[in-house]
């Protein structure tokens, strides 16, 4: 039986929660009036399970159609909770128990992959110090299998990779990247980039990884967008850092399609006792 990570006296357990999904028949992951949402099956899951209306946390906040191979999200649980009044000895916190009785409720579309005790102080947003965003894009027009259609976009003309990640070095660093950001009230545009590159995989897609301390609405897809501009020729490379330096938000029309996007991993500082620094949220199923 693990120990509870909450002093008992706050009669809570707070768990961390690692998991993967699909975002595709979702309407992002937050909670909205009337709309199936990946927050919200989760905790009706967890609820039903615990028999206790719980609320969750999570790492990064995923728009509609979005995926995840290594979100993080925490909840907490009444720490007298039991299995069932027929079972009242067995472990309703045994995390690989736990784990499969979740998942039996959940639908496919999302999988819980890791349960346990989250250590003292452990916030699932507020603790975070990255997340890592990946992009999957077929270019040239080639056809997209339709297999491969659910984590990927399309793009019409080649993109020379070279070009796009000229054009991405310089926005690396602590910038106000207000350019690339959807307004949001009360939602700061200043961000730390400490990841923003282009390669292509064995299967010839092209793969944006890019990462920071936060990403403000629809910054990713923005910022794949006009990565792609400069890749197809249409502009230099030196076109993004200009319209950064400007600060004067581009256009929607440069936010890419949400299937192409993935939350892969989400990084945490290790214990105070450790000396290795920062730990990374695996990444399943390849991410």
């Amino acid at each position: 039986m693990i120990e509870p990570a909450l002093n008992p006296e706050s009669g809570f357990r707070r768990l961390r929660i690692d998991l993967a999904y699909d975002g595709t028949n979702y309407a992002g992951w937050g909670i909205q009036p009337d709309q199936r949402t990946i927050q919200g099956v989760i905790e009706e899951a967890i609820s039903r399970f615990i028999r206790y209306p719980v609320k969750s946390v999570v790492a990064g906040r995923t728009d509609a159609g979005v995926h995840a191979t290594g979100q993080v999200i925490h909840v907490d649980i009444p720490a007298d909770t039991v299995a069932s009044r027929y079972q009242p000895d067995a472990d309703i916190f045994d995390p690989e128990n736990f784990k499969f009785r979740i998942n039996q409720i959940l639908d496919p579309d999302i999988r819980l992959l890791k349960v346990g005790d989250a250590p003292i102080n452990f916030d699932a947003r507020y603790s975070a110090t990255a997340r890592h965003y990946r992009y999957k894009l077929l270019d040239n027009n080639r056809d997209l299998m339709p297999l491969a259609r659910l984590d990927a976009a399309t793009w019409f003309r080649p993109l020379d990779i070279e070009l796009m990640n000229a054009a991405a070095k310089p926005l690396l660093g602590k910038h106000d990247f207000v350019t690339f950001c959807r307004y949001r009230v009360g939602a700061t545009t200043i961000r730390t980039l400490t990841e923003f590159s282009w390669s292509r995989d064995s299967d010839g897609f092209v793969i944006c990884d890019i990462a920071a301390d936060g990403f403000g609405w629809n910054m990713v897809r923005n910022l794949v967008g006009a990565g792609v501009c400069v890749g197809e020729g249409r502009f230099a490379p030196e076109w993004m850092e200009e319209i950064l330096k400007g600060a004067a938000r581009v256009s929607d029309s440069y936010v890419f399609p949400a299937a192409g996007l993935t939350l892969v991993g989400v990084d945490y500082p290790l214990p105070a006792s450790s000396p290795d620094g920062l730990i990374l949220t695996p990444t399943p199923f390849g991410g």
